[in-house]
């Protein structure tokens, strides 16, 4: 029965250290991504504004 929870205890440790790396991966992709929506709307609006588009 001790070796059981043992086995576990590694198992629970593993997965505990595998979801963080995964969430800071996640975070920044994540992070990549808006930036990159980002410069492409800044892109859109400096481009709109350059050639006479009225903000109204």
């Amino acid at each position: 029965m001790g070796k059981l929870l043992h086995v576990k205890e590694i198992h629970l440790e593993a997965l505990r250290n595998w979801t963080s790396l995964m969430l800071k991966r996640h975070f920044k992709v994540f992070s990549w991504f808006c930036f990159g929506l980002w410069l492409i709307t800044m892109y859109a609006f400096v481009f709109r504004v350059s050639s006479g588009f009225a903000l109204d």
